[in-house]
């Protein structure tokens, strides 16, 4: 121990020399242009460091002006390197928190789409589908995986009005009335009103809203036409129709893929926007063996 007290700047010295030789060896690497910058920085840095302490050490108790301000530079240089230090913990629980808030969006939205489809005894497992689909559908378009995961979550939700219609109607085996069938049309507003609460969140009410509305304009609740559709929802409308078709039913069992695929196309343009249906064909086609149904 005795030996490194004495020694400490001739060692610190070597420090130095071996930093700084890393770092100019770093410039002639094979490595891109952006790697050998950031080596360069990181052990210019570390050398920069290294001489500031050798300095510090060499002035300790000193108090001519040299000595003052050989410290006052060390201490600069220390308290960037904490101040450094301190921004990428800040940056860390940043990430940390935002990561534990996306899970308790997930979380919330899973629980409430289980809730939507027990209160409906023939459409289990439709909204985790449908979430399902609408991804399915982004990914081709080259959304990122953060958009897609956010139109997951808005399209879990998008039957979330269905809690304030009377189980009665919902799971009704007969034809509804029209009376009844004007209850089941207020889900969306129903749904709009419950997630338009979530203000940190306020797209997550899109899908919900207006997954109803049909491209040539005669859906519902607003009868909006075309591109004044929300994207959101005319992407939820396709993966909703389709697996309303590719599911059990109180009066009959799935549909048959090619029954399926007609009616896909039989809506391109009235029903659908075209973009979204012919990308829905697609996965209709690449799915041979009519694996994206309710089992």
């Amino acid at each position: 121990m005795e030996w490194f007290r004495t020694n400490q700047l001739d060692i610190m010295l070597v420090f130095i020399g071996v930093c700084g030789a890393i770092t100019c060896s770093g410039l002639f690497t094979h490595a891109s242009k952006i790697r050998r910058i950031s080596l360069f920085l990181m052990g210019a840095s570390a050398t920069i460091l290294l001489i500031a302490d050798r300095f510090a050490y060499i002035h300790r108790g000193d108090v001519s002006e040299t000595g003052y301000w050989m410290v006052r530079i060390c201490e600069l240089v220390s308290t960037r390197r904490n101040l450094d230090r301190a921004k990428q913990r800040e940056i860390e629980l940043l990430k940390q928190e935002k990561q534990t808030m996306r899970t308790l969006i997930e979380q919330t939205a899973y629980a409430l789409a289980e809730t939507i489809d027990m209160k409906d005894n023939y459409t289990h497992g439709h909204s985790t589908r449908v979430a399902a689909y609408a991804e399915m559908i982004a990914k081709e378009l080259g959304w990122s995986g953060e958009q897609r995961k956010n139109l997951s979550y808005i399209a879990l939700l998008h039957d979330v009005g269905k809690i304030g219609i009377p189980a009665e109607i919902i799971n009704k085996d007969s034809r509804l009335t029209d009376e009844e069938y004007a209850v089941i049309k207020t889900h969306p507003v129903l749904g709009f009103q419950i997630l338009s609460k979530i203000n940190k969140f306020p797209d997550l009410s899109i899908g919900a809203h207006y997954h109803h509305e049909r491209y040539d304009g005669k859906g519902y609740p607003d009868g909006l036409k075309g591109k004044d559709i929300p994207e959101i929802a005319r992407i939820i409308a396709v993966a909703d129709a389709y697996d309303a078709m590719t599911s059990k039913r109180s009066y009959r069992d799935a549909l048959p893929q090619q029954i399926v695929r007609a009616e896909v196309e039989k809506g391109i343009g009235t029903q659908f926007d075209p973009d979204f249906a012919r990308i829905m064909l697609k996965l209709i086609v690449q799915d041979t063996d009519y694996q994206m149904r309710e089992i």
